[in-house]
């Protein structure tokens, strides 16, 4: 591994681009300490204590704590994951953004400009709910986390955040461009990477005063190694289903007859489900939170994070997305027919139509084995935290997005190096890139 970054710093282009892509996120991590105006910072943080386990202590943790400073970068990147999230559904039921997405080059441009428009649109409602909802917080000690509410101050904000947030979608498009990996999903490895040293200090002060022993952080270690090491073995797991092309003459030559494989990733829709389990299960409890009927605080109880209920409904929720979100992001039918069109066939399988439900009937049964691995790892901190009373910083949602991107990227920097002729990252094997 050492070898392969001494190799990587040999080539101008990797290094260049290795050196913006981590000026880009310092970029990134310099724009979360910079606060909003009108915000008593004190006060919001003294708030966001008591809010972790809301949908504002998800959204914190995707800005990297930019949420709990109120920084420009409040919104974070969330507003155009949920406008790309949006679109891709829409391209399935919408015919003129179905046809765009098969138009190449030129239809995904005009998607990601249509993505662009909708993260703008996004961040402008956030924003005004955002300094609505700001004006009527108290902090425990009762003072107002807003200096002079009304509506300058809710222009202002609407502002700030809807720039901070069009900032960020640039500044990952360039990382994509003129960097190395993906720029969205590295500004959101930055921002959880960013919360490790906090959590480190946090179990060392559990340590000192004695709520945690050394036997059980030993342990606690062990155990993230080895959730680690099946995260990283499933996200590389694919089933691969043998295709054969068929000769043909095109002229004098003759082309195909070769064999090779269709492969189905055991995790094909990635990050999305939790993603979208958490957001649906915590909004509930959120709106609760700012009412104050009974029925408003037993529905928190019921759906409180770490609950029972909470945990059966967040597994039966990620199971769901994982089969919803497959279904949209990959379509059997047309596999089937751009194998037809090109003369390959799977052996034993009819071209056409059979060979569609034999590619939906495997992707079924390897997509659950997928909804159960994220469902086990989404749960398992959950569990800590309730039955063992164990603190767990990270949750595997942002395991999953840690360990994926890390993958992807190694995997990027691996192929840069191979196009040099230069020995790769690993001796044995090689990273494949993440996908989904």
């Amino acid at each position: 591994m050492l070898e392969g970054f001494q190799n990587a710093a040999k080539i101008t282009e990797l290094r260049r681009r290795l050196f913006f892509t981590l000026g880009m996120l310092a970029v990134y991590r310099v724009g979360v300490a910079i606060p909003t105006p009108g915000i008593d910072g004190e006060s919001l943080a003294a708030f966001f204590e008591q809010a972790a386990s809301t949908v504002f202590g998800l959204v914190n943790l995707f800005s990297g704590g930019a949420l709990e400073r109120f920084s420009i970068f409040a919104l974070g990147i969330m507003p155009y994951i949920s406008a790309s999230i949006i679109l891709q559904l829409l391209t399935v039921v919408v015919p003129t953004l179905e046809r765009l997405s098969k138009e190449g080059e030129l239809g995904r441009r005009k998607i990601t400009q249509y993505t662009r428009y909708s993260t703008v649109g996004l961040s402008l409602v956030q924003g005004f709910f955002i300094s609505i909802g700001l004006e009527q917080i108290q902090a425990p000690g009762g003072n107002s986390v807003v200096f002079e509410p009304g509506w300058s101050f809710r222009l202002m904000t609407m502002i700030t955040l809807t720039a901070g947030t069009a900032f960020i979608m640039w500044l990952g498009e360039q990382i994509t461009e003129r960097g190395i990996g993906n720029g969205i999903s590295l500004v959101i490895f930055a921002g959880i990477v960013a919360s490790i040293p906090s959590a480190v200090t946090a179990t060392t002060e559990f340590v000192r005063e004695g709520e945690l022993g050394i036997l059980t952080v030993g342990l606690l270690l062990v155990g993230m190694v080895a959730i680690v090491g099946a995260v990283i073995f499933m996200e590389r797991s694919q089933r691969r289903i043998p295709v054969q092309y068929a000769k043909r003459m095109v002229g004098r030559k003759v082309y195909g007859g070769q064999s090779s494989h269709l492969p189905l990733k055991i995790n094909t829709a990635g990050v999305i489900p939790p993603i979208f389990a958490s957001s649906v299960l915590i909004f509930p409890v959120t709106i609760a939170g700012f009412s104050e009927h009974a029925w408003a605080q037993a529905v928190a109880d019921i759906l409180a994070p770490g609950s029972s209920i909470y945990n059966l409904a967040y597994v039966a929720m990620i199971i769901f997305f994982c089969y919803f979100y497959t279904a949209v992001v990959f379509n059997p039918t047309d596999v089937a027919d751009n194998m037809k069109k090109y003369g390959g066939f799977i052996p034993g399988i009819r071209p056409g139509q059979r060979t569609a439900e034999y590619i939906d009937r495997v992707l079924s049964r390897i997509t659950l084995s997928g909804a159960i691995y994220v469902a086990i790892i989404c749960v398992i901190p959950n569990l800590l935290v309730s039955f063992f009373n164990v603190p767990f910083f990270f949750g595997g949602t942002a395991l999953l997005i840690v360990v994926g991107v890390a993958l992807d990227t190694v995997g990027q920097m691996e192929t840069q190096i191979m196009m040099r002729n230069y020995e790769g990252f690993m001796k044995r094997g090689r990273i494949r890139g993440r996908r989904g």
